[in-house]
């Protein structure tokens, strides 16, 4: 489906959920309530995610990504999604060393730190450290102590 390369305020009701969800999260983002964000979505989105202006009463936003300076990086997830980390630098520098395999691969301890740095429940996150922890036996499969097959 082609989206034309700006838009009315109005016309953003025809853009897809998943794009209104990027565009409120870049706005949280501008205003300082996430410091971080990982949004997944499909890959036929990915130009209107990352370079696309769109048009608000006749004058061109900047509301995509390189437009706006905004670090990001997009991780291959399957099934023609893309994981779109983007936010302060810092956060997407961290993100580049420590996101280098899919992320239900992550170990029960990397998956804490990106629960903490997208700024999720810190109660929550613990909860879900201690069951992956505790779920964390060898596994005959593969002989690893961190599986994904056991998470």
């Amino acid at each position: 489906m082609n989206y034309p390369s700006s838009a009315t305020q109005q016309d953003t009701t025809r853009l897809p959920e998943d794009m209104k969800v990027l565009v409120n999260h870049i706005y949280e983002f501008k205003k300082g309530v996430r410091r971080m964000v990982l949004f997944t979505f499909n890959k036929r989105y990915e130009q209107f995610a990352v370079t696309r202006l769109l048009k608000v009463k006749s004058t061109i936003r900047r509301t995509r990504l390189q437009h706006q300076n905004i670090s990001y990086v997009i991780q291959p997830v399957g099934n023609d999604r893309l994981n779109l980390f983007f936010g302060k630098k810092e956060c997407l520098d961290a993100i580049r060393l420590m996101i280098t395999k899919p992320l239900c691969q992550l170990t029960p301890e990397e998956d804490f730190i990106l629960g903490a740095m997208l700024g999720y429940d810190i109660c929550a996150q613990c909860e879900r450290y201690c069951e992956r922890k505790s779920r964390q036996t060898e596994c005959s499969t593969c002989n690893a102590e961190t599986c994904v097959m056991l998470n």
